[in-house]
């Protein structure tokens, strides 16, 4: 019998500041990517290349829609931060994989430093939605 994947439904997306969960609700879709670089030299007398790999750390991307104010909020804790009026804010993602088979795994990707973000219409039925991306130096897999 194959083994069920893993699906949107069993995934939950946390916001963490200074420790304090940033509720955010109607996550549409979410992305974390391990980054790194792979570095390749040749050398004379060799037949072929030598490769290394370098760690470069991690990107992630969210979108959902806008249930509350919590959105603003939020905006106003990644501007404040970037514009050195409340230093030493700490803003960590966490993302809870509940997997079929009964595994658990939770991502913890420490200190993300976000890209502008805002909302936007498409029309006049069309739900508020935003756009976040962020990057960072570590994470965890707990």
């Amino acid at each position: 019998m194959p083994e069920q994947r893993i699906k949107g439904q069993e995934t939950e997306i946390n916001v963490l500041v200074d420790g304090v969960v940033q509720t955010f609700t109607d996550v549409q879709s979410f992305e974390f990517m391990h980054e790194q670089e792979t570095k390749e030299e040749g050398y004379l007398g060799e037949k072929g290349n030598r490769y290394d790999d370098i760690y470069k750390g991690w990107t992630a991307s969210f979108k959902m829609h806008n249930s509350s104010g919590a959105l603003f909020d939020f905006l106003g804790i990644l501007k404040d931060r970037a514009q050195r009026r409340t230093p030493g804010v700490v803003i960590n993602i966490k993302s809870t994989l509940n997997f079929p088979s009964g595994e658990r795994k939770r991502v913890i990707m420490t200190d993300a430093f976000f890209e502008g973000s805002g909302v936007g219409f498409g029309s006049r039925d069309d739900y508020g939605e935003s756009s976040f991306s962020c990057k960072g130096t570590d994470y965890r897999v707990l």
